[in-house]
């Protein structure tokens, strides 16, 4: 397996979290809402989802430069973000490398068709889960942020296998927990998770899928 880092967190940490209000304000109903990953999850109520998922100049861009610079990208790599959402950080990298292949996909067709304009044709609607139609070994590297913690435990098994087999370097980020604290946290803010792992169990599930690449976990502190 890769190494453990530290990319992703920062930018997760900057937002803040209601716990026990998103606890209290009719949960169940907005996960169903939220697992449909329409526009009540990307674009409605903060209940529901994102509350707002907007295009931040520069939010962005801190995360694509460090993937850049860790995984020593070119004009010439080709990388695949498995769960893009609206492919934000696929156009930062887009910005930075503007001759380097992006392809992004997501269950979404509402993330898809509301992405970026100048990259909206290196996306497609797929799960994460079901096979790719690329071949082994085709991308410099595949990413994976806050999407994989969203498939029951099979499905992110196959998942894991695919980004593992298309992929020459690998990183995903996954919400996990170290305490009773974080675990509380995290299932009272989670809509659309289904794997609440801690950080031994992520690891274990890693080996089990012979996943050798790169990763990081995001707390809820």
């Amino acid at each position: 397996m890769g190494k453990l880092l530290n990319i992703i967190s920062s930018l997760h940490k900057k937002t803040n979290r209601d716990y026990i209000g998103r606890m209290n304000d009719d949960k169940v109903e907005c996960m169903k809402i939220a697992r449909k990953y329409g526009e009540d999850y990307w674009d409605g109520d903060r209940k529901y989802g994102f509350g707002g998922y907007k295009y931040m100049p520069g939010r962005w861009e801190p995360v694509a430069k460090e993937l850049i610079k860790k995984y020593n990208l070119t004009e010439n790599s080709k990388i695949l973000d498995v769960g893009c959402g609206k492919a934000y950080l696929l156009f930062e990298i887009k910005k930075l490398l503007p001759n380097c292949t992006i392809v992004g996909l997501d269950i979404s067709e509402y993330a898809i068709k509301n992405a970026k304009e100048e990259i909206k044709d290196s996306l497609f609607v797929h799960k994460a889960q079901d096979p790719y139609k690329f071949k082994d070994d085709e991308f410099d590297l595949v990413i994976s942020i806050t999407t994989l913690h969203n498939l029951v435990i099979n499905d992110l098994h196959s998942a894991l296998k695919e980004v593992e087999r298309v992929g020459k370097n690998k990183y995903v980020a996954v919400e996990s927990y170290r305490n009773e604290e974080e675990l509380f946290n995290l299932e009272c803010w989670a809509l659309t998770a289904e794997a609440f792992f801690n950080v031994d169990e992520w690891v274990w599930l890693f080996n089990h899928a012979e996943y050798s690449g790169d990763y990081e976990f995001i707390f809820f502190e």
